[in-house]
């Protein structure tokens, strides 16, 4: 027993001494469970809706105080045209639209169904039906109410109708919203932990010496690491792309070249998070675990890839916005579902080259103090 308290004592301070172990050990746990434990939630509210009211009038007006005193939708536009809400959901700056048409207080008041129609954006399956349903029951509570107003509530059918449209993807099927982030998803952990263990490698094999002595400089080093993984990992994007178009029928309604460059952009960040994540530990083992923690749960959780980014919190809401695949699954799913072309997606492409070249630099700067 004493001996292995002496083993026990030894590791003790082992543990003590490698900072960057313990730390994982105890406080990243704890971090990720405040930081998903808050991100973790199905319930959507504040839907970016537009209202397009040709009525203008009292019974428009009592319609739109119910979706706004809901608390699951704010309205956010006021369009006047149908092609100006197409071009705010290609955009993504609405997730659904009503329209109220002219003439709906006549038809009330003669005793016609009057039709409202909601369109929603459907590239992500749960999110729409969920709005859907939001949408179902605010109509039929006004349509309630009016109903016991104009005939008593006997008999009467419900004065007002939904007319749904379902964009992008018109039969709500789960694999055209699943399969582009499970894309991501799969591109971000191979290329982060192929290239995590890269450099990793180098040292446990003793070989770390030799590249530190090398005539070559930092960012050669880090170009020639990453360019074998890059096309490995766009063989690996394209060849899941066309599986799921072959397996899951998949459509890919727009630009393949504009396809071809978000990945590219995409893959690149995930190879230099990889390379950052290498400089920062000394065994593959804890470069593996690393690599897994900075891209498996944040590709997951915060991107939108199954919980709606919306409905978090202020503060995980900012942290989402330093995960590539948040705006990596906006751009896919504008390219593969809406046919949607550059000018509409420059954002995400600038935040994907952003984080790109921010992760190399700090690789970069991380492998240049180590060869130093």
């Amino acid at each position: 027993m004493r001996k292995a308290l002496a083993v026990a004592r030894k590791e003790f301070w082992q543990i003590v001494r490698d900072r960057r172990t313990l730390m994982i050990l105890l406080f990243v746990p704890a971090f990720f469970l405040m930081l998903y434990g808050y991100a973790l939630n199905f319930d959507i509210r504040h839907v970016r809706l537009a209202v397009m009211d040709r009525e203008h009038n009292t019974d428009s007006r009592e319609l739109l105080a119910s979706f706004v005193n809901s608390t699951y939708f704010d309205i956010v536009a006021t369009p006047t045209s149908m092609s100006e809400i197409e071009r705010m959901m290609n955009a993504g700056e609405i997730r659904a639209a009503l329209v109220i048409p002219e003439g709906m207080s006549r038809d009330l008041r003669s005793g016609r169904v009057a039709a409202v129609q909601v369109l929603i954006n459907g590239d992500n399956a749960n999110t729409a039906t969920t709005v859907f349903g939001y949408t179902l029951a605010i109509v039929r509570g006004v349509s309630a109410r009016l109903q016991l107003q104009l005939a008593g509530g006997r008999g009467a059918a419900p004065p007002i109708a939904v007319e749904p449209r379902i964009w992008y993807n018109p039969e709500l099927q789960s694999t055209l919203f699943l399969v582009p982030g499970l894309i991501g998803f799969i591109v971000m952990i191979s290329c982060v932990v192929s290239t995590s263990l890269s450099i990793v490698r180098e040292k446990e094999r003793g070989t770390w010496e030799q590249v530190r002595m090398a005539p070559i400089g930092t960012v050669s080093y880090v170009v020639g690491k990453t360019i074998p993984y890059f096309f490995v990992g766009l063989i690996s994007a394209f060849m899941i792309i066309v599986a799921a178009m072959v397996l899951f029928n998949l459509p890919v309604r727009g630009s393949w070249p504009l396809l071809l460059f978000a990945v590219s952009l995409f893959i690149v960040g995930a190879l230099g998070t990889g390379l950052l994540v290498s400089t920062l530990v000394d065994s593959q083992a804890l470069a593996f675990l690393v690599g897994l923690l900075v891209s498996l749960l944040p590709t997951v959780i915060l991107s939108g890839f199954i919980f709606p980014i919306a409905s978090m919190p202020v503060p995980i809401r900012a942290i989402s916005y330093v995960v590539p695949a948040r705006y990596f699954l906006v751009a896919l799913r504008g390219i593969v579902l809406k046919g949607i072309g550059f000018a509409m997606l420059a954002d995400q492409f600038l935040a994907l080259g952003v984080y790109a070249v921010v992760v190399l630099g700090l690789a970069s700067v991380r492998l240049a103090k180590e060869r130093g």
